[in-house]
């Protein structure tokens, strides 16, 4: 099951929940109790994962970052 986040309108707390995709369940949040969250848009997937296109490593995608 995927992880979704949602924000309280209320408080503005950020809280995590597993669901199945397209489910229509209510949360609530875990710091106030609202129940009036939105579900926020994930970057999980905006992005290729490191090193797979460049052949860098995991901590460098491109294989040339400098030492931080």
């Amino acid at each position: 099951m995927p992880l979704f986040e949602y924000r309280c309108s209320t408080c503005g707390h950020v809280t995590e929940f597993l669901e199945k995709a397209g489910s229509r369940g209510k949360h609530t949040c875990a710091k106030c109790g609202g129940t009036d969250v939105e579900k926020l848009l994930s970057s999980f997937a905006a992005g290729a994962s490191a090193g797979s296109a460049t052949g860098g490593t995991a901590s460098c995608p491109t294989g040339t970052c400098p030492l931080t």
